[in-house]
């Protein structure tokens, strides 16, 4: 323990001097974390999150993607319009390959609990049985961890 002597004008004694706090948790995924879930599966990570005022569901997280992408139905569902898009010029690689050029990119507030964090989202007009894919910017930006296998994403907040 440290002691720090302080003066008074009576006397001097001595005190135990308190510790800064700083809280840095650690994000770690247990065998609990798998309750609820059926084992074994190879899932993807599906989640809700707050796009734009809306509750947008089957959001996948993607910890191998550089981007975030927007489906062009989510984009209508929305009420966006293309002129609320800015150039994207850079074609994109689909799940199966082939080439997307994107519509354009938007960028928007999603809420994780209590953190709003703006997102650049690259809308492609393609078929997905996903609303958008959340990848490493927006992971990295709140500090989360993300894993399929337990079906749980962990951020600090």
């Amino acid at each position: 323990m440290l002691f720090v002597a302080r003066r008074h004008t009576e006397e001097s004694q001595l005190e135990p001097k308190r510790a800064r706090m700083n809280f840095h948790p650690t994000l770690s995924f247990s065998e609990e974390d798998k309750i609820g879930t059926i084992q074994p599966h190879d899932d993807a990570l599906l989640i809700t999150l707050r796009i734009e005022d809306y509750d947008v569901k089957r959001v996948m997280v993607e910890g191998g993607s550089g981007a975030e992408v927007m489906y062009h139905d989510l984009n209508k569902g929305l009420g966006l319009k293309p002129e609320d898009l800015m150039p994207y010029n850079s074609p994109l690689v689909s799940f199966d390959g082939k080439l997307v050029i994107p519509k354009g990119m938007i960028r928007l507030p999603i809420q994780t609990g209590p953190e709003i964090v703006e997102v650049n989202f690259i809308v492609v007009d393609t078929y997905s049985p996903y609303t958008t894919i959340v990848g490493r910017p927006w992971l990295h930006t709140l500090g989360a961890v993300a894993s399929s296998l337990h079906q749980k994403l962990k951020f600090p907040s």
